[in-house]
């Protein structure tokens, strides 16, 4: 995925995926390709280096097969200026999936905001991040797209 043009051109870098996709660990560096006008780490490149992983693993750990996973929304804040090599580290534990899961279970849909940080050298937040994730069981999914395709009045 690291050669893939879309993620390669936000200058980030996927140091490890888990064979089971519960944790990823990315990278990104001050160079040409990320720099902004003051001599910082862009921040349209620290969103965009994180954008796929939520709903990645999310499809990956839940499997496509009985789920929907969208990216809904997202937001960040910076909290200081990215001058060295940037690390994020990104897990799915238990306790989130056992929510997830009884959730869609009960009500055949859930989203959550879920916070994501950009970490410099010595461990401090730079950025927070904050994506809203989607999970439908399919057959709800499907349902809710019906409803949508009906034209008004027509119900």
């Amino acid at each position: 995925m690291n050669a893939y043009p879309m993620y390669w051109g936000t200058g980030g870098r996927i140091e490890y995926i888990a064979g089971d996709f519960r944790e990823v660990r990315l990278t990104l560096g001050l160079n040409p390709f990320t720099y902004n006008y003051v001599g910082t780490i862009f921040g349209g490149s620290m969103f965009s280096a994180s954008d796929p992983f939520l709903m990645l693993m999310f499809f990956h750990i839940l499997g496509r097969d009985k789920f929907v996973v969208w990216d809904k929304a997202a937001r960040i804040r910076f909290k200081r200026p990215g001058k060295s090599k940037l690390r994020m580290r990104i897990v799915i534990d238990d306790e989130l999936l056992a929510r997830v899961r009884k959730t869609v279970a009960e009500e055949g849909v859930w989203t959550a905001w879920l916070p994501i940080y950009w970490l410099d050298a010595e461990g401090r937040a730079v950025a927070e991040q904050e994506r809203e994730v989607y999970v439908a069981d399919k057959a709800y999914y499907r349902e809710r797209q019906a409803r949508r395709a009906v034209p008004k009045g027509k119900d």
